[in-house]
């Protein structure tokens, strides 16, 4: 029933109307303007916050290797530490006649006159 109304309702065409007409579809422009700027600044902020979070995450992985790889050569470094305190304790021994006199019997069976060197093999029982 109100459509049938509404057509029996007829425009009035004056310049009042037609002004009011006017700021109506210029306020509703501007509505449609606000929303598309909204809506187009939303989608750069959503594509920046995953830009941003992407990289975050990205650093925090970097990051998290360099850590771990850290921890590692920490310990390598306090193993080389290890090695080189008996390496500089093998030196001074090196400086010892006797020990070298010792580690030329061992190693490559050399002997004093008058001395005989027996090599014994190496069985469970030693090693208890």
């Amino acid at each position: 029933m109100s459509s049938l109304r509404k057509r029996k309702v007829a425009k009035i065409e004056n310049p009042y109307v037609a002004q009011q007409e006017k700021k109506v579809q210029t306020v509703e422009k501007k509505k449609r303007g606000l929303m598309r700027r909204l809506t187009l600044y939303s989608v750069f902020a959503a594509v920046f916050l995953i830009f941003a979070v992407s990289t975050l995450i990205t650093q925090n992985v970097a990051l998290d290797e360099k850590v771990q790889q850290k921890q590692e050569l920490k310990g390598k470094l306090a193993e080389l530490k290890k090695d080189e305190t008996l390496l500089k304790e093998e030196i001074v021994k090196l400086n010892d006649d006797d020990y070298i006199a010792k580690i030329a019997r061992r190693d490559y069976f050399l002997s004093e006159k008058g001395e005989i060197i027996f090599t014994l093999p190496k069985g469970k029982e030693d090693s208890d």
